[in-house]
């Protein structure tokens, strides 16, 4: 008689990782204590169900609710083991996951959420805040159009002006680029207005004051420096043409050209170690006036004067690219071919010189002398047609490169007029711009939500409600991904060690700054196969690799969370 034998395998991969880490941040907990779903409600919690299906996004890179029960049911033994839970695929199902979404946005008690785990979080991981990145960013997507609807046509950050969008203000705090407030907004809203809901919602939930805020252009308005200097905060961005225009730029920069004012160069450490100069500048204050509700202020705003040096290089071989094509282009309108047009007149050469000239934008730039002279030519007689003469014009162009515009143009590449209120003795010129240079931060922030890991674009929710508490839910995803690095890259540098075999086909390359996605693809092929064999059961799972019990190390989790699957059983449902 055949033994009845069954045998099933799960893929656990990542999972434990996640869920442990998850746990750590007490996310579940803290979900269920703002969040309270209908009185139906049965089975596993809001916040369990919240923190599987982001294990399910964050493992998989997809957050579309129908394909999160499929993922359940393949691997429910790892599930219940690791969280605790009696989890039943059919709890997952894309109706309960609409319900999550239904109730996570809500934006009350979102944001006592936010600030609960916000506090939580700087106490589990001993984080200081100093220094918040404010800015927003666009997702786009095929949705309806309603009149008082988030999705609107607006200014596309995706470079789509023809589909609908939603904005998303996000506010990260360095230098871990982890989210610390979140805000959905309608698509065609300004970005000027929202900075300021947006630094009263962080400092509700920091309750701290002294933080320095940095965001770009936008952020300069001068309603929103006047607030935080009314609340003894600081800031630091980028002024706009609109706020120093060229006139105010060129007061600034006449000294410097005229050698009356030196600048202090600005280094940074380069790859190899040693110390680059990315800029130059100088400072000077400037007093300022504002009002806050009803309340007059004034300040002293240091205005920082920098030129980024890769910048004007960069812009200056972009002006000699267009200068070469304009010339180009200019030579062809000399050209004498059957089927080309001829100039016929100086106007006409004229014109379309400028035409040139503007589309490269060398307008100035480009010496252009244009000459017509008048030919007569004898026409024989010919059937019998008399001898006559014909009188040709010809218009020629020639181009020379106008240098000491060019040069002019030149030295006003890579200048930028910044603004802060932070005082000198903390925040010196150098240090300003290091901090400011640093926005990439928030802007991988951005590609993590869109990108692959968190798969926000495109968004396959159509109705408001779910698609701001899917942004809710994605931005406790990049928390999750944001504190995984961290800790890895914190524990590598107090132990001045580098972590190799991440790199597929070269396992001896090592990195001191090793990503959330890398570190987590490293657990990828880890399975847990169930051999039932009459009434004998057994486990067994893919040995953990010498990188991967390394990881765990750093991340302060023990192998406990992968060899209790073969010791644990699953609970009956």
């Amino acid at each position: 008689m055949v033994p009845n034998l069954t045998v099933t395998t799960e893929r656990v991969d990542d999972v434990p990782v996640l869920l442990a880490h998850m746990e750590r941040m007490g996310i579940a907990e803290l979900l269920d204590e703002q969040f309270r779903p209908h009185g139906n409600w049965q089975g596993t919690s809001l916040g369990w169900t919240a923190v599987i299906w982001l294990a399910h996004i964050l493992s998989e890179g997809d957050h579309r609710l129908n394909w999160a029960q499929s993922w359940v049911a393949s691997c429910l033994q790892t599930l219940c083991i690791c969280t605790g839970q009696l989890v039943r695929d059919q709890e997952l199902s894309d109706d309960r996951l609409g319900i999550v979404l239904d109730a996570l946005s809500h934006s009350e008690p979102w944001q006592r959420f936010e600030t609960a785990l916000n506090r939580r979080l700087f106490r589990v991981y001993n984080l200081t805040p100093q220094r918040v990145r404010v800015d927003s960013t666009t997702a786009s997507g095929y949705w309806t159009v309603t009149e008082e609807g988030l999705f609107q046509f607006g200014h596309s950050k995706d470079h789509r002006p023809d589909l609908p969008q939603l904005k998303v203000m996000l506010s990260t705090l360095d230098p871990l680029g982890m989210p610390v407030a979140t805000q959905v907004v309608a698509g065609e809203s300004a970005d000027d207005p929202l900075y300021v809901p947006a630094i009263q919602q962080i400092q509700a939930s920091l309750d701290e004051h002294g933080l320095l805020y940095v965001g770009d252009c936008k952020m300069a308005a001068l309603e929103t420096r006047t607030f935080l200097q009314a609340h003894q905060d600081y800031y630091l961005c980028p002024l706009s043409k609109k706020q120093a225009p060229d006139d105010v730029l060129a007061g600034y920069l006449e000294p410097v050209w005229r050698g009356e004012r030196t600048t202090t160069p600005i280094y940074r450490e380069a790859e190899t170690g040693q110390p680059e100069q990315i800029a130059e500048g100088y400072e000077q204050s400037l007093e300022l006036t504002g009002e806050v509700a009803g309340q007059g202020l004034t300040w002293t705003e240091r205005r920082l004067i920098v030129r980024s040096l890769q910048h004007a290089r960069a812009s200056e071989a972009a002006l000699r690219t267009r200068l070469s094509q304009a010339q180009a282009d200019l030579a062809q309108l000399n050209e004498r071919k059957r089927g080309k047009k001829r100039m016929g007149s100086l106007e006409e050469m004229q014109a379309a010189a400028e035409t040139i000239l503007h589309r490269q934008r060398v307008t100035g730039l480009l010496k252009l002398t244009i000459e017509e002279w008048v030919a007569e030519r004898p026409v024989r007689a010919y059937a019998g047609r008399p001898a006559s003469v014909q009188v040709e014009r010809t218009v020629s162009l020639q181009v020379e490169v106008n240098e000491p515009a060019v040069e002019e143009a030149c030295r006003w590449f890579g200048w930028r007029v910044y603004a802060t209120n932070h005082p000198q003795e903390t925040l010196p010129l150098p240090k300003a711009i290091l901090a400011y240079r640093e926005e990439y931060l928030v802007e991988r922030g951005f590609g993590r939500l869109k990108g692959k890991p968190l798969s926000l674009t495109p968004m396959y929710v159509q109705s408001d409600e779910r698609a701001s508490g899917l942004i809710h839910l994605l931005s406790i995803g990049l928390r999750v991904l944001t504190l995984i690095e961290f800790r890895v890259r914190q524990r590598l540098a107090e132990q001045k060690q580098k972590l190799a075999g991440l790199y597929a086909g070269n396992p001896k390359r090592a990195t001191h700054r090793p990503t959330a996605e890398a570190l987590l693809q490293a657990f990828k092929h880890i399975n847990l196969s169930v051999i039932a064999l009459e009434e004998q059961v057994y486990r067994h799972l893919t040995p953990l690799s010498q990188v991967q019990k390394t990881i765990l190390s750093l991340l302060g989790l023990s192998p406990i969370i992968y060899d209790r699957l073969v010791v644990e059983s699953l609970k009956p449902p």
